[in-house]
């Protein structure tokens, strides 16, 4: 299974990363623990969405997607609980 996923800083709510990976547990142990330098200044993360894909370029596409412009406001809509 691949996953795309979103991450919410517990420090900086406002501060959303979205991902992809094949191992969603390690991966969010990566970002917690610094292994990864795009998310290492707004640590610690809490995983607030993950979806499962049986194809890997399916999930690379939305990946991609909730990364766009419209993406993000369909997360944000749709997917993303409201931050307190």
């Amino acid at each position: 299974m691949w996953y795309v996923y979103i991450l919410r800083s517990t420090e900086y709510p406002e501060r959303e990363y979205v991902g992809f990976t094949a191992d969603l547990r390690k991966r969010l142990l990566d970002h917690n623990s610094g292994k990864s330098a795009h998310t290492l200044k707004y640590a610690p993360w809490d995983l607030i969405w993950y979806c499962a894909f049986g194809d890997k370029l399916q999930a690379l596409d939305f990946e991609n997607y909730l990364k766009s412009h419209s993406g993000r406001a369909f997360s944000k809509k749709r997917l993303v609980p409201s931050r307190q």
